[in-house]
């Protein structure tokens, strides 16, 4: 006779077996890949992350769209520029989704643009787009914001007197300041206490997301909800971030100027008032409190990476740097940095473009969902198939780059040394997902290391051996901390 215990651990084991043979029996119809594992799926090969390394060794053996699981769960890995292409550019509107269960979604309760899907996504992105453009983006009034800010990062580096100091922090604020000069209308002081609590909130959760404990959350989500772990301190971040814009959206309705808005936060209210009582309207205080969080978010992090990765790289080249000041110098004259200006600086242009491929900064993104069955490289995938473009790859894709592991700035140069684009430089991803700050980005590298390099010599300090270029895999690729001596001009 069976104790309790007995039995129920035999109708554990029966469910294990049986959850077992269907991951085994819907792997039938699915891309290949390594075998999963019982409960747990590939996590124990990934090492409970998706480094672009590893998923690349993976696609040596198995081709370049191949299956990985998230326990119970499978997810199509697209590697190399050609999968991805085919899969993102071809079929975009079919891998316009989200995953519905995943550590993104619960932080962002499916709202705002990054993560939402359907209507929802579709209305606040074009609201995104259309805003962007509304405020200046791509005209005279952002730009000249980012130059004042550029110049006051170049005051606060000066400040430093060509001591070894860690530029993240001022880095960090000043690209801040331009997203905050777009959602919020205005810029902060150095030493505004809220406003440094709201930069480290936004750190620590875009290193969170890209965690182990993340992707665990991605496998096992009713679980992770109700144990204890790091992964929570993410969702106290976000409370934080959504705090802070509450209180914003509080003083645009008592002093804002409804005729006459000047950032997101009034535009989205004039949106709210005008389509009030309108059936499916999307627009309500929950999605304004995301769509500002993901603009402040994604405009914070990308930006300030690939900045930090910049000053890196030309700190271990400076032969790159001598012959970037030698063409500032030659066009600039003196003269403020326009973004119009990089069509007369080719080098400079390629040089940046180099680090933005280089540094692969959203190395394999977000995850996308099919919204609809789909056949991606000739394999029919159906609804709801998550699927992991693996950006570094592309970035990295030997047919495409000379040198796809060195930085190599002659990868945009042709034997004239003219700027010519790639087509594998998608380092804003592609589709109908792509970077909504892609224009926003482009104004602000431009702005900021051609005003830096013309304004300083970046020295290694003394007592620095080696410069590291090894990459760091969040949910953003950063580069290891570092000093560096800024020498005025």
């Amino acid at each position: 006779m069976w104790t309790l215990q007995q039995l129920f651990l035999g109708i554990l084991v029966c469910l294990f077996i049986f959850k077992y043979l269907k991951m085994k029996w819907e792997a039938r119809s699915l891309p290949p890949g390594p075998s999963p594992l019982p409960l747990i799926g590939n996590l124990w090969t990934l090492n409970f992350c998706f480094h672009p390394d590893t998923l690349s060794k993976l696609a040596k053996h198995y081709g370049n769209t191949y299956t990985i699981w998230l326990g119970h769960t499978p997810m199509v890995v697209l590697n190399g520029y050609q999968a991805v292409k085919n899969a993102l550019v071809s079929h975009s509107e079919e891998l316009s989704g989200r995953p519905v269960a995943s550590f993104i979604q619960d932080i962002t309760n499916g709202k705002g643009i990054a993560s939402s899907n359907g209507h929802n996504w579709k209305q606040q992105r074009r609201f995104g787009l259309m805003t962007l453009r509304n405020l200046g983006l791509g005209k005279r009034g952002l730009e000249s914001r980012i130059q004042e800010e550029a110049q006051c990062l170049v005051d606060s580096i000066r400040a430093t007197n060509g001591k070894p100091v860690d530029v993240s922090y001022l880095i960090t604020h000043a690209v801040a300041n331009v997203i905050s000069a777009v959602v919020f209308g205005h810029r902060f002081s150095f030493d505004d206490i809220s406003f440094q609590k709201l930069v480290a909130g936004n750190n620590l959760l875009t290193e969170s997301i890209g965690t182990k404990w993340a992707k665990l959350y991605d496998a096992f989500p009713w679980l992770m909800q109700r144990v204890p772990g790091p992964h929570h301190k993410s969702f106290e971040c976000k409370r934080l971030l959504d705090d802070f814009v509450r209180n914003e959206i509080r003083i645009h309705q008592e002093n804002g100027t409804p005729e006459e808005p000047s950032d997101v936060i009034d535009h989205y209210l004039t949106q709210i008032r005008k389509a009030s009582g309108e059936p499916g309207s999307t627009f309500d205080e929950a999605n304004m409190i995301q769509v500002v969080d993901d603009l402040f978010v994604a405009g914070t992090e990308t930006t300030v990476t690939t900045l930090q990765w910049a000053l890196l790289l030309i700190l271990g080249h400076p032969g790159i740097q001598r012959k970037m000041q030698k063409e500032l110098d030659a066009v600039l004259d003196g003269q403020v940095i326009c973004y119009e200006d990089r069509k007369k600086l080719p080098y400079t242009n390629a040089v940046i473009h180099e680090v933005q491929r280089y540094g692969s900064i959203a190395s394999v993104g977000i995850p996308r969902s099919s919204i609809s069955n789909v056949t991606i490289n000739g394999y029919p995938l159906k609804k709801d198939t998550i699927i992991l473009p693996n950006l570094d790859s592309v970035l990295r894709d030997p047919q495409y780059w000379e040198t796809p592991y060195k930085f190599n700035p002659n990868h945009f140069l042709d034997k004239d040394g003219k700027f010519v684009p790639s087509e594998a430089f998608l380092p804003f991803s592609a589709g109908h997902r792509v970077c909504l700050g892609e224009q926003l980005a482009r104004y602000e590298l431009l702005i900021f290391l051609a005003t830096l390099v013309k304004a300083f010599n970046f020295q290694v300090p003394e007592d620095m051996t080696e410069v590291k270029t090894e990459h760091k895999s969040r949910l953003t690729s950063k580069p290891h901390q570092y000093k560096i001596c800024a020498v005025p001009r």
